[in-house]
């Protein structure tokens, strides 16, 4: 069995001893425990000097990190893959900003990371890219002479052309993903999405999953990535009777519990959220007192402009809701810009009886997917989803929203709060049956073995 490498923006850290923090680093840590290879990317350190590549061995396979510098983590990572692609890949047109020297940037860091990469790569091994921060890294390793078997797998949306058309890059990404032998995607609607550009953009032909275009072949389908929901119940069990969870419960009281934790982010919904919440207490009274809104959303990307913004966005809503419902004895919204251990997050949602997860637009949403698996099946919670997040269209058994639609969201949580307890398990059982499906294992092993046949 050929090895396998694997590719990405950042490199999770490595600690004996202590579980990995997030889907991605599970699979990936996994298949290369199984066949072997190397996990390439950036150490997340920025120096002056010229990118250092450091080897490490620990939990079973090795990893190569590389070193950016100062400017390319500006032009590269700030600008181009945050400020550019983010944007457009979440349809936020009116948040995306195009520079000319940050697009040469990108180009230049997926070059620095071919050439880097490149001593490690034997004739025989498979790779395996991840995300839009190396959507042109399959051309330069075309451009060093690798006829490897290339894969490249894209977490977030892909847009509609009209949207993607936005950047003045976009036939230069789009010929780059044809330089993979096979391009994976969230959803079956991503994958419309990216054979509607080769139908409308280029001379190229779609036939199935097979895109022919710019004289290349590549194999276009949707992978849909999952978590190990008996693992995550396992945590959310023992998690839920640890000492920080119980002091939360105590302080929750009788109150019910709906949950939202997510990324500080544009794309994630919360102010119309928050703005849902709101609207909950003002419409149905009888809540006062008896449901708290526990939202937490560590911060992130904090030197991008708009990411200060809805920070100060969020914060003035939270406090002119508390400041609106507030009683002595009772606090509405507990807005935590803070982030928690994943065990103790597992705990909450156990407890939690509606799951908050309303995305603008998101590529999956493993939120959503974690919190249905951390509920007990005997009383489980329900999930309000939007219909924008890729989870969507798998959980057709959670009461999806649309995330526009403050009234629709209103509405959503007064169901949830309200629904009966043989519907709530009708509901989880049906969800849980479709984590048992497509677990995390089966979108790796389903992404390799296509890759594989491409």
């Amino acid at each position: 069995m050929s090895r396998l490498l694997v590719v990405s923006n950042r490199v999770a850290p490595i600690e004996e001893g202590k579980p990995s923090a997030g889907g991605l680093s599970v699979a990936v840590e996994e298949a290369l425990r199984e066949v072997g290879g190397l996990w390439f990317g950036w150490s997340g350190k920025i120096e002056n000097s010229e990118p250092r590549v450091r080897e490490q061995t620990a939990k079973g396979f090795r990893r190569a990190t590389m070193t950016l510098s100062r400017r390319d983590y500006r032009e590269y990572y700030a600008g181009y893959s945050n400020a550019t692609l983010w944007p457009l890949l979440h349809y936020r047109l009116d948040l995306m900003e195009y520079d000319r020297h940050e697009a040469t940037g990108y180009r230049r860091v997926n070059e620095l990371f071919a050439a880097k990469l490149a001593p490690f790569i034997q004739p025989d091994d498979t790779i395996w890219v991840h995300d839009y921060h190396l959507f042109l890294l399959g051309r330069e390793l075309r451009r060093h002479g690798f006829d490897n078997r290339i894969g490249f797998f894209l977490h977030t949306p892909f847009p509609p052309p009209d949207i993607l058309m936005a950047c003045s890059d976009h036939e230069a990404i789009v010929k780059a993903l044809c330089d993979y032998d096979l391009v994976g995607f969230q959803t079956e609607n991503d994958v419309r999405n990216f054979a509607a550009y080769i139908r409308r953009r280029t001379r190229g032909r779609v036939r199935g999953n097979r895109i022919e275009a710019f004289d290349k072949k590549t194999l276009a389908r949707a992978f849909p990535i999952g978590i190990y929901p008996d693992e995550i119940a396992k945590i959310s069990a023992r998690s839920v009777r640890s000492n920080q969870t119980l002091r939360f419960i105590r302080s929750l009281g009788d109150q019910e519990m709906i949950i939202g934790v997510d990324r500080l982010d544009y794309s994630k919904g919360l102010d119309s959220r928050f703005a849902a919440y709101e609207k909950l207490l003002a419409t149905y009274p009888d809540n006062r007192g008896n449901v708290s809104f526990v939202q937490i959303a560590p911060p992130s990307r904090g030197d991008v402009a708009s990411y200060q913004s809805i920070r100060e966005k969020l914060e003035g809503r939270a406090g002119q809701i508390n400041g609106r419902f507030s009683d002595l004895d009772w606090t509405p919204l507990r807005y935590l810009n803070k982030s928690y251990r994943r065990d103790m997050l597992m705990g909450l949602f156990r407890v939690a009886r509606v799951g908050f997860v309303t995305p603008l637009r998101d590529g999956m949403n493993l939120v959503a997917k974690e919190y249905v698996a951390a509920q007990s099946r005997d009383d489980p919670g329900v999930l309000v989803l939007s219909q924008f997040a890729g989870a969507a269209a798998e959980f057709d058994a959670a009461v999806v929203v649309n995330p526009y639609d403050i009234e629709e969201m209103t509405n959503g949580l007064q169901t949830a709060l309200t629904m009966a307890r043989e519907e709530r398990q009708e509901r989880h059982g049906e969800l849980m049956r479709v984590l048992g499906r497509n677990n995390l294992g089966a979108w790796r092993q389903r992404f390799l073995k296509a890759l594989a046949e491409a």
